[in-house]
């Protein structure tokens, strides 16, 4: 998987990118064919807001079908560990369905055929 990673309004440092790599990495566990992770990390200005907003946002190429979200939290480390939690879901859930395709084309093919007395 190639992770592409950008910093908007902040300094894209090497802690910054290497702990985005280390989260990243784990993806391949949950579904084998991401070809392309895009990730971008920030900060937002909300003028209403006091403080700082950090997010975190990601695009995960897999063949038919993209994968985006984007969160933010006050830190950009818990912005990133929030978006990884809920790509991980989203992962999840997508090769859930992909496994309930498969079984209904077993049982569709099956009563096909004359098994039937």
């Amino acid at each position: 998987m190639q992770t592409i990673i950008s910093g908007r309004g902040v300094a894209l440092t090497d802690a910054i990118e290497s702990y985005v790599d280390k989260k990243f990495a784990g993806f391949e566990k949950y579904f084998a064919g991401i070809v392309r992770a895009e990730v971008a990390v920030g900060q937002e200005t909300r003028h209403h807001v006091k403080g700082e907003i950090f997010y975190a946002e990601a695009k995960l190429e897999i063949p038919g079908l993209d994968v985006f979200a984007k969160k933010t939290a006050k830190d950009l480390y818990t912005a990133i560990d929030i978006l990884k939690d809920h790509l991980e879901k989203e992962l999840k859930k997508h090769k859930a369905k992909l496994r309930g395709n498969e079984k209904k084309k077993k049982q569709t093919a099956r009563q096909n055929k004359e098994y039937r007395a």
